[in-house]
Order: C-alpha cells, then structure tokens, then sequence
C-alpha cells in the first residue's frame, strides 16, 4: 500500500485502510509518480551493490504488484511475494503478474513468514501506515537471513506542507491531512531495530496543474485523510474552492507539493561477523 502516511492522533482502522486501498486498485498506478520514484531509488541502489546471496525476496506493502513484478527481473531472483493488507490490492495484482509471483493478504505488524525466511525486503511506501512503525522494523530484522537486505522508504513531518497550510487558512480547526512522522522518531526507531542503520532524506517537488489536480491525485491513490476524526460528510465546493486560493502558487513555476522523502537501508549481520551494515 504503497502511498501516503499516517501517524495521526485517531488512526484510522486497519480495515479502513485496507478497503481505501482497494478501491483505489484501478487508478492506483496511473497516479503514482511519487511511488516510482521512491521504489525506483532503492532499486537504483540495489543495482549498484553485489548481487542477493539467495533469491527469496518479500515486497512488503505491494499494492497493485509493480515493483513486485521488478523484483521478479532481478537477476537472481527465485522466489517473489508480494503480500499487502488490502485484499482489494493483492487480488489486483494477481491478476496482472505472471504467475510466479506469490501473493498473501497479511498485516506488516505480523508478517506470516518464518524467522530467517527472506534475503530481501523491499517496502515502499507503506511502514508510515502502521501504528507502530517500529514493530514493522522488528518483524522485517526477524524474516531476513544472516546478510539479507532491507530497504524501506517513508514519508516525514512536512510532507503536503503546502496543502496543509491551505486547508488550514480554508476550514480552520479541521484537520484534511495525514501526519507524518517526525526524522527524529524514524531515527530512534532504526536505531532500536536495525543497529547502524543508513538512513537517507530529501525533500522532493513534484509539479501539479493545480490544487484540485493534487487532492485528484491523492484520491487516486486512496491517499486521502484516513484519520479516525474525519469529518463523515464530503467537503463542501465552498471549502474546495477556498483551499484552492489559499494554496501557494508561483506565477512562474506554478502549483507544486512537498514531500519529505526517507530511505531506511540495512543489511542483516552474519553470526560471526561484526560488521552490521553493508553501505
């Protein structure tokens, strides 16, 4: 589920999450520009490093199987599992892969595999869904052999910085956006679970052709605000209308939205190594 955060103070259900995502299966990929781009710079990197010891490889949060399907054209790989907590997501998926590729509705809290199981974990936007991000980190350090990798990308504190201030200006007092957790919260985490961790950040400026074309677009993706305190009623025009003149615009560059891009990296140790990353 590859998409927007959530560490909000009424956390949406995880069925809610679930049944978001797999509404959003059909318009899913032809809205993820931010998706490519984060899952495209771990594969990046894993391009540059030596090549998997094995080829047991877990694409954890899958969403319609895109990358999924990458990682099956590595070069090594043997065995892919895309798994996904929207069975909406995974049935899309399955229906558009080859074959080969194995497919589980699971909850990334408790993955059903056993300990020392993977050689690769690969999760892209997905861990900042999770109430406990951290259990994530554990259940992943669990599944991976001695010299397996883990990548996982996220998003932090700033993210839709713009559309925030926007809603904020326009209905004061109501939130529209997902939280996001803070770099220093993603640092202790890592820290804790994957000791010596390579953390990378960035802030990325996707371009849109304007405000209603960005909240289109995160509709899209089932990104919308999924917090427990959300208004029941759709927003008005009249609301719409006012975010839109309150949102931030460049006469020369246009309408743009931040996003506080992280990458997690760490390479499980062997037993009789003390070496604890692979950068």
């Amino acid at each position: 589920m590859s998409v927007l955060s959530a560490v909000a103070s009424c956390p949406a259900s995880k069925a809610d999450i679930s049944r978001e995502f797999g509404k959003a299966r059909v318009t899913y990929e032809g809205a993820s520009r931010l998706q490519r781009l984060m899952g495209n710079t771990m594969l990046e990197r894993l391009g540059r490093q030596a090549p998997l010891r094995g080829g047991q490889i877990l694409d954890l949060g899958c969403g319609t199987g895109w990358f999924s399907r990458e990682l099956a054209n590595l070069e090594g790989s043997e065995c892919v599992t895309g798994m996904d907590l929207s069975f909406g997501m995974i049935e899309h998926a399955g229906a558009h892969s080859p074959p080969d590729i194995a497919w589980v509705v699971a909850d990334a809290e408790a993955i059903p595999l056993p300990d020392q199981s993977c050689d690769l974990v690969f999760s892209n936007l997905m861990i900042q869904w999770c109430a406990t991000p951290s259990q994530v980190l554990r259940e992943c350090r669990r599944v991976l052999r001695p010299g397996g990798k883990l990548m996982v990308s996220t998003l932090l504190d700033g993210t839709l910085r713009e559309l925030d201030q926007a809603w904020q200006r326009a209905d004061p007092g109501q939130r529209h956006i997902n939280r996001f957790e803070s770099e220093r919260a993603l640092r202790r985490s890592a820290s804790q679970e994957l000791p010596d961790a390579d953390i990378e950040t960035r802030t990325l400026k996707l371009p849109y052709d304007s405000p209603l074309t960005l909240a289109s677009e995160l509709r899209q993706l089932g990104a919308g605000y999924k917090s427990a305190d959300r208004r029941s009623t759709v927003t008005s025009p009249g609301r719409f209308r006012a975010m839109c003149q309150h949102y931030p615009a460049d006469p020369e560059e246009g309408v743009f939205a931040s996003y506080e891009a992280a990458w997690v990296y760490w390479t499980s140790p062997d037993a009789n190594d003390d070496t604890l990353i692979d950068k």
